[in-house]
């Protein structure tokens, strides 16, 4: 996909509720699909009691503030925008085209299309890369993508037998007819549905998922609790430092300012060591404190190909060089794409691990088994497994927070800052979703 870059003027609204932008970031380039990336801090939903800092606002309220604090920094005018792509996971019932209504709530005009897409956790992934085709297509010029997802108001349905009578109430015609309906309401019929982190296709939760995985990789407690400290280390560490940039101040309606991520939180191996399972219980290794929280979050990231970007003064900072999609069993290898879709991504290339010099990535077991590589793979050797000092040097989503719908561009905005700081070529992004799916794209610096 050579010409498409990315400009440093993407917002990404990963804050634990907050609002209007203020105190943006400076514009930063990219490279491959010409775009600007920033965010808003993510914000960490806890429990009712200790609830996000956006817990009163509504999904297009987040991506409608990430869209504005990409327009403030990039000083891209509106009508420069051919299309707008948002991805999301959990819709809200009212704004299902959520794209489109942050759009129109963001100033854009009524005249720019907008339409939004779901594929769980690479939903902004997906985003990017439609929006990158529609450019190498010569649909149009320039493309804002991105990604919310508010898990502080949930949509909540009634049981099915309650959506049914109160359907049929609504086309009762007669006073007898309601009153017999409702008196065929049963106090079971009152309990809600509410939504989990479940397959539909196997109705297995996510984190006994994530715990059988482990235990078929012989990935121990220990090792979990280790690898969500240091996500936690250097995160806390990249905020320190200033790293963290592409995240704008947001101003919560009522509320303070919100500038920081609130899921950072370096603890000590004794004190994780005392939470217990999470999911599969007694035995399970799988905890609150070594797995990513739910949050709230947006994002929004400027994509153009490279003469555009160039015509109009902008300084890309990296290229979308490459992507691929994968998918496989969602019983045994939910969480697996990422292992199948790295060595696709970096064949494409003509690359190899070595190459990389930013890395996003998870599956590391299987990465570096020859067994999984012979057995399921097809491959005669193991993927292998990126060296540590490169990976996830500013921390990952057990730290920073996982939007569902959005960590895509904040995963793809890291890889761009880190090679502009550390002088690298190439990155790498790969993510696993629900449904067995999976994703990896490689990133290369635009030459400065």
């Amino acid at each position: 996909m050579k010409g498409i870059v990315l400009n440093e003027d993407v917002v990404d609204i990963f804050q634990k509720h907050g609002y209007d932008v203020d105190e943006l970031p400076e514009e930063q380039s990219g490279d491959s699909f010409a775009g600007c990336s920033v965010r808003c801090t993510f914000s960490q939903h806890i429990c009712p009691s200790a609830s996000s800092r956006y817990a009163d606002l509504m999904p297009h309220d987040l991506a409608r503030a990430a869209l504005q604090g990409l327009l403030l920094r990039t000083g891209i005018p509106k009508d420069a925008v051919d299309y707008i792509i948002y991805g999301t996971v959990i819709q809200e019932v009212k704004t299902s085209n959520v794209a489109r209504e942050a759009a129109l709530a963001a100033g854009f005009s009524d005249k720019t299309p907008a339409h939004t897409v779901t594929m769980a956790c690479i939903s902004s992934n997906q985003a990017m890369t439609t929006g990158a085709g529609m450019i190498a297509a010569g649909y149009c010029d320039t493309v804002v993508a991105g990604g919310v997802e508010f898990m502080s108001d949930v949509p909540i349905r009634h049981s099915r037998k309650m959506r049914k009578t109160m359907l049929s109430l609504n086309k009762a015609k007669t006073l007898g007819a309601r009153l017999s309906l409702l008196a065929s309401i049963k106090l079971a019929h009152l309990a809600p549905e509410l939504p989990a982190v479940a397959e539909f296709s196997t109705a297995e939760v996510m984190g006994h998922s994530a715990d059988r995985l482990a235990a078929a990789f012989g990935v121990s407690r220990v090792e979990q609790d280790e690898f969500a400290l240091r996500s936690h280390t250097l995160a806390k560490k990249a905020q320190d430092e200033g790293m963290l940039s592409d995240i704008v101040s947001f101003k919560v309606p009522g509320k303070d300012y919100v500038s920081k991520d609130n899921g950072i939180r370096p603890s000590t191996m004794e004190q994780m060591a005392k939470l217990k399972p999470a999911f599969i219980k007694p035995h399970g290794t799988v905890t609150a404190a070594n797995s990513s929280f739910l949050t709230d979050g947006a994002s929004a990231v400027l994509i153009m190909s490279e003469d555009k970007a160039l015509a109009m003064g902008y300084k890309p900072k990296a290229y979308l060089r490459d992507f691929v999609f994968v998918s496989q069993d969602p019983k045994d290898q939910l969480l697996l794409g990422p292992t199948y879709a790295t060595p696709k991504v970096l064949e494409k290339s003509g690359l190899s691990l070595e190459d990389i010099d930013g890395q996003i990535m998870a599956n590391l077991k299987a990465m570096g088994s020859d067994w999984f590589a012979q057995t399921y793979m097809g491959r005669k050797t193991k993927v292998g497994v990126p060296p540590m000092e490169k990976f996830n040097t500013w921390g990952g989503s057990l730290s920073l927070g996982h939007p569902f719908g959005a960590t895509g561009c904040r995963l793809v905005t890291t890889v761009a800052h880190r090679l502009q700081k550390e002088g690298g070529q190439y990155g790498l992004v790969a993510a696993c979703a629900a449904g067995g799916q999976g994703h990896a794209m490689l990133i290369e610096a635009y030459p400065q």
